[in-house]
C-alpha cells in the first residue's frame, strides 16, 4: 500500500458535510426560485440542482440566487439555494452569513436549522453546528438528513464510533440512502480502513440518482489503494466530457495533496 500521511484524508471531513448539506437541498422537492418552494432549484423549469451543476454553471447560479436574494432576503427557499451555492464556490463564511439571516427569519424551521447548521460547519464552527443540528431534529419524528449531518459534523470532530451510529439510524429510515453510504464510506476513510471504504462507496455509487461526488469519492479510495487507471474510469464514468475533466481534475488534486498522484503512475508502470 502506498505510505501516505493523513493530511489530505483529514481534508475529506469538509467534503463529507458539503455532500449531506446539498442533499438536504436537494432531497426535499424542487422548485424554481420564483416559486419559492423549499430547498433546491427547479426540476419543472429543467434547471438542475446545485449539487449537480458543474463549475462553469456555479458561478452563474450563485449571481442569479444572489439578486434574487438581494430583493427578498427572508425568503426561505431563496436563502437555502443561495447559501448553497456559495458553499459550492468556497465562499464558506458568506454562505453562513445568509443562513444567520434567514436562521432569523425562520428561527423554529427544520430545514433552515439544518442548512444553518452546515453553514456553520462548512465555517469552521463545529460545536455550534452540532448544537444547531441536534436541536433541528425531534426523537418523535426523526429525520434521516439530519442524522446523517449530524454523524457527518461528529466525523470531523473525530467522534466516528458515534458517526457511524447516526447513520445506520439514518439507513434505518432511508435504507440504500446512497449519500448516507457515502458519508460512512468517507468516515472509515478517515480511519483507514480503505477496503470498508471502497465497499460502502460502490453500493453508493450504484444507486439511481446518485450525485457524482459519490463517484468521485470512490476513485479517491481506489486510487489510493494505488489502483489508478480504474480510479481514473470511474471518476470519469457516464458523465459529458466537461464533467468528466472536472472529476479527474478533483481526483488528480486530491492525490497531489499527498503526492501519490505521480506515484500512482509510477506503480501503474512498475505493475505493468
Amino acid at each position: 500500500m502506498i505510505a501516505r500521511d493523513n493530511r489530505a484524508i483529514r481534508a475529506f471531513r469538509q467534503g463529507l458535510f458539503v455532500t449531506v448539506a446539498a442533499t438536504l437541498l436537494t432531497a426535499q422537492g424542487c422548485a424554481s426560485v420564483s416559486r419559492e418552494t423549499t430547498g433546491s432549484i427547479g426540476r419543472s423549469s429543467g434547471s438542475a440542482p446545485v449539487a449537480a451543476m458543474p463549475a462553469s454553471r456555479l458561478q452563474g447560479a450563485v449571481q442569479s440566487y444572489g439578486a434574487a436574494y438581494e430583493r427578498d432576503p427572508k425568503a426561505k427557499a431563496v436563502g437555502l439555494s443561495y447559501a448553497a451555492s456559495l458553499q459550492m464556490v468556497g465562499r464558506n463564511d458568506q454562505s453562513l452569513a445568509v443562513m444567520q439571516q434567514v436562521a432569523i427569519a425562520h428561527p423554529k424551521d427544520r430545514d433552515v436549522l439544518s442548512a444553518y447548521g452546515k453553514a456553520l460547519a462548512a465555517a469552521g464552527d463545529l460545536p455550534k453546528a452540532l448544537e444547531t443540528v441536534r436541536r433541528a431534529q425531534t426523537p418523535d419524528f426523526p429525520d434521516w438528513r439530519l442524522y446523517s449531518a449530524e454523524g457527518a459534523i461528529l466525523d470531523q470532530m473525530g467522534q466516528s464510533a458515534e458517526a457511524r451510529g447516526l447513520y445506520r439510524k439514518a439507513l434505518d429510515l432511508a435504507p440504500n440512502e446512497p449519500t448516507v453510504l457515502s458519508n460512512l464510506g468517507m468516515s472509515h476513510l478517515l480511519s483507514n480502513d480503505l477496503q470498508a471504504a471502497e465497499s460502502y462507496l460502490r453500493t453508493a455509487a450504484r444507486q439511481p440518482g446518485v450525485d457524482s461526488r459519490v463517484r468521485q469519492n470512490l476513485a479517491l479510495v481506489v486510487g489510493l489503494q494505488g489502483r489508478f487507471e480504474e480510479a481514473q474510469k470511474i471518476a470519469s464514468a457516464e458523465l459529458s466530457p466537461e464533467a468528466a475533466e472536472a472529476n479527474v481534475a478533483y481526483l488528480r488534486q486530491m492525490l497531489a495533496q499527498q503526492n501519490t498522484w505521480s506515484m500512482l503512475k509510477d506503480k501503474e508502470g512498475q505493475d505493468g
